[in-house]
């Protein structure tokens, strides 16, 4: 039987359920993802770091984890919120049940609850900040007052990952990259280096250059904002996913805003302006870029049910940028045509 446990988010709302995964107690930003699967992914996702993560599908775990599947070798969620967690892994993959995976990596969970109507609440009201704990009382002026702390993660050094028959040499500046991205990348030809954000390169050294993903504020990114002015100010050919895709267009100039509740699941629908198609993407992400000046660059694609900015074509410097993680497989899933026109930049 697992111990009672208690969310407080800062409204004052409580929801009482079960605890699961590591002990202790958290305190962080509670957001949402519409994914139906893939919950190993979503607690590996370095785009989680700092924050809880509610699950809108019903249950999770079912199929177990294993030490091939995660997005990331650092960073991920802090805390997960489930209706129903599965005891038994069954899968001829699973190595491990969800809770002895949230368990070694220190990450605290809740059952139990109407995950339902949390999930109207901060579609409603908006991500904010709230508590997993054994005790119902929380400090709600503290809640309000607590700011998250979400920040830029990567590896401590280089590291290169090479392709057969490679064609061109990429550096890929790390604030949290998905490895996924690293594979698409040697798939089409790509040796890529992948450098901590901390890190000067030379862009001379490399063919192009890809800004990752990654957590936080764009905005609040001064430090790297400014390295990317210089990367733009040597004319190397750049792609910008997810964060990188933002700091990108602060850098040219452009501006950033904060979503109500953010676009964070594996259904998010984007159109692309030139050909009218729809294609379904992952994201995960609070803030978006809210204008770009139009002497920089144009606006390709944008979200099919807000119409915010998804994907970037810059006219000032040979650079490109999307929102949303691209994707090979085939279908409606398949954006990896954003990065082959950036490698047709590199050419």
């Amino acid at each position: 039987m697992n111990k009672k446990a208690f969310l407080t988010l800062e409204d004052g709302t409580v929801f009482e359920g079960e605890s699961f995964g590591a002990e202790g107690e958290l305190i962080g930003e509670v957001v949402f993802t519409t994914c139906m699967t893939g919950f190993q992914e979503t607690l590996t996702d370095p785009n989680y770091s700092g924050q809880i993560v509610v699950q809108t599908f019903p249950i999770a775990g079912c199929p177990g984890a294993n030490s091939h599947d995660d997005l990331s070798d650092y960073g991920g969620a802090a805390g997960l919120i489930v209706r129903e967690q599965s005891v038994v892994a069954s899968n001829f993959r699973s190595e491990e049940t969800l809770d002895e995976f949230m368990k070694k990596r220190g990450i605290i969970g809740l059952c139990g609850i109407d995950t339902r109507k949390l999930a109207r609440i901060l579609r409603k009201k908006g991500t904010m900040n709230g508590v997993i704990s054994t005790t119902e009382s929380a400090d709600i002026s503290k809640l309000k007052s607590f700011t998250p702390e979400i920040t830029l993660i990567s590896g401590t050094e280089s590291v290169t990952y090479r392709a057969e028959n490679a064609k061109h040499n990429i550096a890929l500046i790390d604030y949290g990259h998905r490895k996924s991205i690293v594979a698409l990348l040697n798939k089409l030809g790509c040796n890529v280096t992948v450098v901590p954000f901390t890190e000067t390169i030379n862009p001379a050294d490399f063919d192009g250059i890809v800004l990752s993903n990654g957590a936080g504020n764009p905005a609040e990114c001064t430090e790297e904002i400014e390295a990317v002015k210089a990367l733009i100010a040597s004319k190397i050919p750049l792609l910008g996913i997810g964060l990188g895709h933002q700091l990108l267009a602060l850098a040219a100039g452009g501006t950033t805003a904060k979503h109500t509740h953010g676009h964070r699941g594996a259904n998010i629908p984007v159109v692309d302006l030139e050909s009218g198609r729809t294609y379904i993407t992952a994201q995960n992400h609070g803030y978006y870029v809210s204008d770009l000046p139009e002497a920089v660059g144009k606006i390709t694609h944008i979200n099919a049910n807000d119409k915010t900015c998804e994907a970037i074509s810059y006219s000032s410097f040979p650079a490109l940028s999307m929102q949303f993680a691209p994707s090979d497989m085939s279908g409606v899933n398949a954006t990896a045509y954003l990065v082959e026109r950036f490698l047709g930049l590199v050419k």
